[in-house]
């Protein structure tokens, strides 16, 4: 990867993170302990097209973008690297829908609402068996493959099951933290061994 694609998920979590700093503006009520964030962006926020943007739409579209040339940069390690890339790009996508359909705060049973909670789910469904084939399949060595499995279990945990009372709110950010992470570190460990593999930056290729 060159330089420029591995700051992509850099940026989006910049984007995510400026995002959420900013979401009391104009909503002093909202807590980021309490609420979830798609909460920030319901129909009938303020402001709340800005933040879905900045938070789920702009990042989501930038790491699917990012696994295109994670998806090149695997080509050669065989079907379970590509499953993987391309479970994790339907995850990318998947963040990023959850600002195309807002919540309805009126009313969580609507169809808005529904349709939310569904990009969600398929965010962290699809991210899991991703990670996990990307693992066993990536060859980029056991750090990446812990790293991945780490994120597999922890994603899932932290947004489905950690998530009670009052710390709701706090739980799903550290999921979706963790997510950015993942795509970090997979940027990076995907350019590290290009880079090792690249003609002249080998001790064998320097010989």
């Amino acid at each position: 990867m060159s330089a420029p694609t591995r700051s992509i998920p850099g940026v989006a979590l910049a984007l995510f993170a400026g995002a959420l700093l900013a979401a009391r503006i104009g909503l002093p009520e909202y807590a980021h302990r309490l609420h979830p964030v798609g909460l920030r962006g319901a129909i009938g926020m303020p402001w709340a097209t800005a933040f879905n943007l900045a938070a789920f739409v702009v990042p989501g579209v930038l790491l699917a973008w990012a696994g295109l040339r994670l998806r090149a940069a695997l080509a050669m390690r065989g079907w379970l690297a590509r499953v993987g890339v391309v479970l994790v790009q339907l995850s990318a996508l998947a963040f990023a829908t959850q600002g195309l359909l807002p919540l309805d705060p009126r009313d969580v049973d609507a169809a808005a609402s529904r349709w939310h909670v569904l990009a969600w789910m398929l965010w962290w469904i699809a991210f899991v068996p991703g990670a996990l084939l990307l693992a066993v399949g990536a060859g980029r060595g056991r750090g990446f493959a812990g790293a991945c499995a780490v994120a597999a279990v922890a994603v899932p945990v932290l947004a489905v099951f950690a998530p009670i009372g009052a710390w709701v709110g706090l739980a799903q950010r550290l999921a979706f933290l963790l997510w950015f992470g993942w795509w970090l570190v997979a940027s990076r460990a995907t350019a590290s061994r290009a880079s090792a593999s690249t003609p002249g930056s080998s001790p064998t290729a320097r010989r």
